[in-house]
């Protein structure tokens, strides 16, 4: 008897566009990504198979992808959705074919956020089922809790001592800068004063690509001195010449993050001698599925794994402890969605205290969303608006 036969078959794929309240401002190179008082839409998708159901999570940030609210929506609705309707709901391989057929790779991954939500969702879907969570389910967790760094969300030098005390009030012990915003100098101070005010803090930047090789040598031998541990994303993601030069040139570790978007990015980059640590991103390779892929691969090839998020709520940061625990990531990760917004669909979640995030070990994810609040939050992103 096939193993098909009597396995549920995914019937339901729907998506909810919610306005989260948004507690700070937050910026990147390539523009703003929250603003205090102005909502923040995520699209939350319920992914259902005979009686069961899961959730995942998309984080539409314009600033950082192509993908937007509108696109996502769409994407899940009008291609996605359909093409896995009647898959077994065990069959993730199947479904990640599925996916590239509807939305094909190109020179990226190919609508990786919208991919993410509907893989999350049945990885959540899949642990609920068998009423374990992801690690268990995987055979795969080496850690019950994540330490978080807490973003400096400072503009100048002079903001960011308050930016860090705040963090280190909260019990944060480590610190991620973004750079790139400004010029050379202006980039440098910010992280300076961040050295400063937290001397033995473990501390490292983010460029977003926002530099071109001379730059980010000249940054390297600043930031070295200032001493950053990790340098990530200093150029274009498919600058792969100027990354494997940086690589050998900087003074300071250099860490891909949107280079790397299917795992077969990373082997490139590991044949070209061109990476020193990977990031592990779960709605950047299009969720659990091939992120797990991309972080063996890693492990396999001697490169280092750190962790980062999307500035996601709830069920992107549970998805993304699940991961990093299962590889064991033991460096500060990015996972700022604390720091910038809530989560008031949540009511059972994930626990974080003193800058340490605990590993639900609820089934799935481990987060119990509130469907009536979800549907309370949830506002209509394809409306017409003159």
């Amino acid at each position: 008897m096939s193993v098909d036969q009597n396995a549920p078959r995914i019937d339901r794929v729907e998506t909810f566009a919610v306005e989260l309240p948004t507690h700070r401002s937050f910026g990147v190179a390539g523009g703003s990504v929250a603003v205090a008082g102005t909502p923040s839409v995520r699209i939350l998708v319920r992914v259902g198979a005979e009686g069961l159901y899961g959730w995942g999570e998309a984080t539409p940030i314009p600033a950082w992808t192509y993908e937007t609210a509108e696109s996502i929506v769409t994407t899940i609705d009008r291609y996605l959705a359909p093409a896995v309707i009647g898959t077994p709901v065990w069959n993730l391989d199947a479904v990640d074919t599925a996916f590239d057929r509807a939305v094909n790779r190109g020179f990226t991954i190919g609508a990786p956020l919208a991919k993410s939500a509907v893989d999350v969702a049945l990885h959540d879907l899949l642990g609920r089922a068998a009423g374990v969570p992801l690690g268990v389910l995987w055979g795969q967790r080496r850690t019950s809790s994540v330490e978080l760094g807490w973003i400096v969300s400072g503009q100048s030098p002079a903001e960011v001592g308050d930016s860090v005390a705040e963090g280190r009030d909260e019990g944060y012990r480590a610190f991620k800068v973004k750079i790139g915003l400004h010029d050379e100098d202006t980039d440098a101070a910010v992280v300076a004063a961040v050295r400063e005010h937290a001397p033995d803090a473990p501390l490292w930047v983010d460029a977003n690509q926002a530099y071109t090789v001379p730059v980010a040598l000249r940054m390297a031998r600043r930031l070295d001195a200032l001493g950053v541990t990790t340098f990530e994303q200093p150029l274009p993601a498919n600058d792969i010449a100027g990354l494997r030069r940086l690589r050998d040139l900087s003074a300071v570790p250099v860490a891909l993050d949107e280079s790397l978007r299917h795992p077969s990015d990373l082997a490139t980059f590991v044949r070209l001698g061109a990476v020193d640590v990977a990031i592990a991103k779960v709605q950047r390779s299009g969720g659990l599925t091939l992120s797990r892929r991309l972080c063996s691969l890693a492990e396999d090839c001697g490169v280092e794994l750190m962790g980062s998020g999307l500035t996601e709520s709830d069920l992107g940061l549970a998805a993304s402890l699940h991961l990093f625990a299962a590889y064991g990531i033991t460096t500060p990760v990015d996972l700022n969605g604390r720091q910038f917004i809530g989560s008031p669909y949540a009511g059972e979640t994930v626990r974080v205290t003193n800058g340490t995030a605990l590993v639900p070990d609820g089934p799935g994810l481990g987060v119990e969303v509130d469907e009536s609040v979800v549907r309370e939050l949830a506002v209509d992103v394809l409306e017409h608006r003159s």
